[in-house]
């Protein structure tokens, strides 16, 4: 029997994730693991599909984040992830304690602002305008959840920001096809550019 291409087919289960489609995903990471048992990736990218396909939130969060660690340090990231997977027993409640603090120290490592900081200031009765345009030119806004991302896309459409607001739209909606938040934001922002022209 002839030994599959393990990247090839890692490569496709990878991409078949970031579209959301859990199941072919969790197919070829499965195909991976029948013949390489020792794949951490395949093993780890098995589990994450089995938790998207089951509908847990933070299945997404957590794989953008194994991507993130795989760039810095491939084997560490394996190991890192077998741990998180493990200690999870099947709940992703853990998972905002076991970002926090590297989430920290990675905002000020990117010289960033988390976007709950930013929303912060704004609340506190800062302007949002006078606010993200200081922001936008000396650092940047980390965002680590949909909710925020949400409400970021909502303010930028609301104070005037469309061509910024439309960019991390289309971006999202590439990534995103069905979610439909982000087509009721595409439609507001089409709809008030409407009304400009």
């Amino acid at each position: 029997m002839s030994r599959i291409s393990k990247y090839k087919i890692l490569s496709q289960a990878k991409e078949s994730f970031s579209k959301a489609e859990y199941k072919s995903a969790l197919e070829k990471f499965a195909e991976v693991l029948q013949n390489y048992p020792n794949s951490k990736e395949a093993f780890n990218g098995v589990i994450l599909s089995e938790m998207a396909l089951s509908g847990e939130d933070g299945a997404e969060a957590l794989f953008d984040y194994y991507e993130v660690l795989k760039e810095e340090d491939k084997e560490q990231a394996d190991v890192i992830m077998s741990e998180i997977l493990e200690s999870m027993d099947g709940s992703l409640e853990k998972l905002s304690q076991v970002f926090a603090e590297p989430l920290r120290e990675r905002v000020e490592f990117e010289d960033g602002i988390l976007y709950s900081d930013f929303a912060n200031l704004i609340d506190n009765g800062a302007d949002f305008k006078e606010t993200f345009e200081n922001i936008m030119f000396s650092t940047r806004v980390i965002i680590t959840q949909k909710e925020d991302f949400i409400d970021f896309l909502d303010k930028l459409i609301e104070h005037g920001f469309s061509e910024m607001a439309l960019n991390y739209l289309e971006n999202a909606l590439s990534l995103y096809p069905t979610e439909k938040v982000l087509s009721t934001l595409l439609k507001k922002l089409i709809k008030g550019k409407a009304f400009e022209n």
